[in-house]
């Protein structure tokens, strides 16, 4: 769906997060067998999915009917939905440079208003933004995503950029969306709607590579370059004061006004987590700083002495460490109030190697591992989780990995119409349920 605001086109971007309710059947030889009764009634369990990635025909007009139209009114299912997910219309991109210009805060609120006003009857979890650190960062700083700007010492920066400061600019924008369109939210629609808004950051946990205090310090300072980076300002109105003091001037500031709404913008936190990582202080710091990333002055690692942190999944990027979700979110109940939180992506990729990978036992042990650390969480950790999303229903184009990996519990043929078959981690889902 296409509308009209200040003469700039604005391109309806809805993620569907597809919600199952379900119960568990999990089993394993080292940890509890998990049944539906083991977590609170009202806890939500699903598969998610992104829009732009399952849709495709970006040059065809006339989608309707859309499959909103549908799945909104389909009894038992609850739509959440997402405002942005990395996909901004070119039109913004090419008029001020997008995320680059302050202007784009006010074309997100006009475009957020329109949703909340045509959709808010039906939707009752709302989210501004998805992943901004993964955008602010793979677009503008190591430039594999869109718009692809970077500069050296990445490679292929064929449209310019900076990686020393457009990541920060960029995410202080984000930002700056988040706060405005959540505050229109409260003011205007959350009353009558009754629905809620949050955020979904992503984050992985930073084990230290070492006893040593250096090593300590830079796991937890990796996580201020990380998940600080946008959580702080939604905490406290201000940035970690590792990044102020370390990035100095390329940090934006934030007004007394724009700190004043950026806190406490949120009713809950959607929380992405696949992997994680070994954390090392980087002795010496970098002398000269070429992106954003040498700024927090560690090394992030997924080995130990030749051993690797976990197994590996397809991405080179995800290593299998279960225990990770849990530390996680003990850690952001410690350092952030306790915030109500939905694990709203989980899950691990195969190689797209040609054939029906429906098989993946791996997979299910990947998902009932992290089931069982979330539940730890909750019981022992005191950590409020209200809801699980695998990630992801359908395979899918996974961006700078395009087809070349699988994420889903149902396989998709590309090749052949788009045919769907169920893997084998859909029949434990199914199971899962009962």
């Amino acid at each position: 769906m296409n509308y009209k605001g200040g003469g700039v086109v604005l391109v309806l971007v809805i993620i569907f997060l597809f919600v199952l309710v379900i119960g568990s059947e999990a089993t394993s030889s080292h940890k509890k067998e998990l049944h539906r009764k083991d977590f609170p009634e009202d806890f939500l369990f699903g598969a998610a999915g992104s829009a732009y990635q399952f849709e495709g025909a970006a040059n065809q007009g006339g989608r309707a009917p859309s499959i909103w139209d549908t799945f909104a009114h389909i009894s038992g299912l609850t739509p959440s939905v997402t405002l942005f997910h990395w996909d901004l219309p070119q039109a913004l991109e090419d008029a001020y440079g997008g995320f680059r210009s302050h202007k784009v805060v006010k074309d997100f609120e006009e475009y957020a208003n329109l949703c909340f006003k045509e959709f808010g009857d039906r939707v009752k979890h709302w989210v501004t933004l998805n992943e901004p650190l993964t955008f602010s960062t793979q677009g503008y700083e190591v430039g594999v995503m869109a718009p692809g700007r970077c500069s050296e010492p990445h490679k292929n920066c064929l449209l310019g950029g900076d990686s020393t400061t457009e990541p920060y600019i960029v995410s202080h924008h984000l930002l700056l969306a988040h706060a405005a369109v959540v505050k229109i939210y409260r003011h205007n629609y959350q009353k009558y709607q009754k629905g809620e808004i949050g955020i979904v950051l992503n984050s992985g946990w930073n084990v230290p590579i070492s006893e040593s205090e250096a090593d300590k310090a830079a796991a937890l300072r990796a996580l201020d370059f990380s998940l600080g980076w946008f959580m702080e300002p939604i905490h406290s109105g201000s940035y970690p004061f590792e990044m102020i003091g370390r990035a100095g001037k390329r940090l934006p500031n934030f007004t007394k006004e724009e700190s004043h709404i950026l806190k406490g913008s949120i009713d809950f936190l959607g929380l992405n987590y696949y992997s994680s990582t070994y954390a090392a202080h980087s002795s010496p710091c970098p002398p000269k700083v070429q992106t954003s990333s040498d700024d927090s002055c560690v090394n992030l690692t997924n080995d130990k002495n030749g051993v690797k942190i976990g197994p590996r999944a397809a991405s080179d990027w995800l290593y299998i460490y279960p225990e990770g979700i849990y530390e996680l979110l003990v850690y952001i109940k410690q350092k952030f109030s306790n915030p109500v939180i939905y694990i709203t992506e989980n899950g691990m990729d195969e190689l797209n190697d040609g054939t029906k990978t429906l098989e993946d036992n791996m997979r299910i042990d990947y998902y009932r591992d992290h089931i069982y650390y979330v539940h730890k969480a909750i019981q022992s950790g005191g950590v409020d989780v209200k809801g699980y999303f695998a990630w992801s229903l359908l395979d899918n184009f996974e961006w700078a990995m395009g087809y070349s990996v699988r994420f889903g519990i149902i396989f998709v043929d590309f090749k052949d119409s788009q045919k769907r078959y169920p893997k084998k981690s859909a029949d434990w889902f199914k199971k899962f349920f009962h």
